[in-house]
């Protein structure tokens, strides 16, 4: 696989970014149909959260994961904790979400790792995707009933169209203009990870988040790239 059809930029106001990302993606899905009641390994991980307690992701991870969040006006609580969190509660209240194949895999390695992460339709979304903070006055619809997630100051993900760059996905949930569908063929991800985490930790996930892709999905083609900006300037 070119990793050159997949490209995240980072926004220099970022400097120092304080998000080490992972960007994963994989080709030639199975049709992306509603999922029903977990099962295997996802099923596992869920029970191992929920046995383990809050312990299941390190209370350091979680405040890293918040700190990598906290900038100006945004305050990563309530219902701006990262998404991470929320599937955390989720597993120890036995109601851990089910959406479709490759939704559940960020879901999972997102509950595993304690990182938040977006998933996006290629088809909607581009190859070519741009990490800066919301604006202010930003803002975008997350789910079918309309609600919306204020951006300013937020870490967040944009696609490229005729008009510029539009926000898309963020650490806290995603928009809706990019959402995955049974159309969907193709999909892009980003795990958010602290920008103190080793690379070689980051690595690993998004490894596992692509053959979880290949796995879970039937994938024809995964890949992932680590922007370790020391590595990859």
């Amino acid at each position: 696989m070119d990793h050159a059809q997949y490209e995240l930029i980072i926004d220099p106001e970022l400097a120092p970014c304080p998000v080490l990302p992972a960007l994963v993606w994989a080709e030639g899905i199975a049709s992306p149909t509603a999922s029903q009641e977990h099962a295997g390994p996802i099923a596992e991980a869920v029970a191992q959260a929920r046995d383990t307690g809050e312990a299941y992701v390190p209370p350091e991870v979680r405040s890293r994961v918040r700190n990598m969040l906290r900038h100006g006006r945004y305050k990563p609580t309530g219902r701006g904790k990262p998404a991470s969190e929320f599937l955390l509660r989720a597993a120890l209240g036995g109601e851990f979400p089910h959406v479709n194949a490759p939704v559940d895999v960020n879901n999972w390695v997102s509950l595993e790792s304690g990182f938040p992460g977006s998933i996006f339709d290629v088809a909607l979304s581009g190859r070519r995707l741009l990490l800066r903070r919301g604006r202010p006055g930003e803002a975008y619809v997350f789910n079918p009933s309309g609600q919306v997630l204020e951006l300013e100051d937020l870490l967040l993900v944009c696609r490229k169209t005729e008009h510029g760059w539009e926000p898309c996905g963020s650490p806290i949930k995603d928009a809706m203009i990019t959402k995955l569908s049974a159309h969907t063929r193709d999909v892009i991800a980003i795990l958010y990870a602290p920008n103190d985490e080793p690379p070689e930790s980051v690595e690993r996930w998004a490894s596992r988040f692509a053959e979880r892709l290949g796995e879970q999905c039937s994938a024809q083609r995964t890949g992932y790239r680590v922007l370790d900006m020391d590595r990859n300037p």
